[in-house]
């Protein structure tokens, strides 16, 4: 009786081990986004200032539009662009940023949506106007029809917009979305800022999958 106890103890354990393993798989999957961009010219950085805000108003003077401001003001930086008061800066970067309530996904082996492809993902029926539908996601055995039977997805975005500011001239305007599985904003929004400022500003016009870093998750060990 005592070898069958130890040998049923060993047992559950080596089960164990490919549930955490599906488990840190399933948390660490790469973040996808598809950015779209235009632009007129954005004129060199030299001698040019910008000034971050808020493109809906209900957000301006917020703490948290402030913390994501703060991003796009380094990426802003990066290219050699200088930080001033908005009633100065040359520039206005207007930036918008939101996640919707999500949308229960429920799965078997013999379910198809018809928004879903093993290969490509969850295909968003709705459409933004000058962009036509998106499509993301990838081949993922952890994130598939036949292994999920319930999952919440949740569709996030950013806008940014950059005008002169003396003559409301566009310059540039551009959006990053993507579908995951998490709702965070904290970790939505600058990963999806990071999409943006890709290969910025990009060619007018197109369409783009940039992956970035995944989720940062805690994983609890099964002893």
């Amino acid at each position: 009786m005592r070898i069958e106890k130890k040998n049923r103890t060993f047992t559950l354990k080596m089960v164990s081990v490919p549930l955490l393993l599906l488990s840190v798989a399933a948390c660490t999957a790469p973040f996808r986004a598809d950015v779209s961009r235009f632009q007129a010219e954005l004129p060199a950085p030299a001698g040019e200032t910008f000034a971050v805000v808020a493109d809906d108003p209900a957000l301006a003077g917020g703490l948290e539009f402030a913390l994501y401001a703060d991003i796009v003001e380094d990426q802003m930086e990066q290219l050699g662009y200088v930080e001033a008061n908005p009633e100065t800066a040359s520039m206005l970067v207007r930036f918008d940023y939101g996640v919707d309530k999500g949308r229960e996904q429920v799965r078997d082996s013999g379910f198809r949506d018809p928004y879903w492809s093993p290969w490509y993902g969850y295909h968003s029926p709705y459409y933004r106007p000058g962009y036509g539908p998106y499509r993301y996601g990838f081949h993922d055995p952890f994130f598939g029809p036949s292994d999920v039977r319930s999952v919440t997805v949740y569709t996030s975005d950013i806008a940014m917009k950059i005008d002169r500011r003396e003559t409301g001239e566009r310059l540039f305007e551009g959006s990053a979305q993507a579908v995951s599985t998490s709702n965070r904003l904290q970790y939505l929004v600058p990963n999806l800022v990071d999409a943006m400022f890709t290969d910025f500003p990009g060619s007018s016009g197109e369409t783009l999958r940039i992956t970035i870093k995944p989720e940062e998750k805690k994983v609890r060990k099964i002893d």
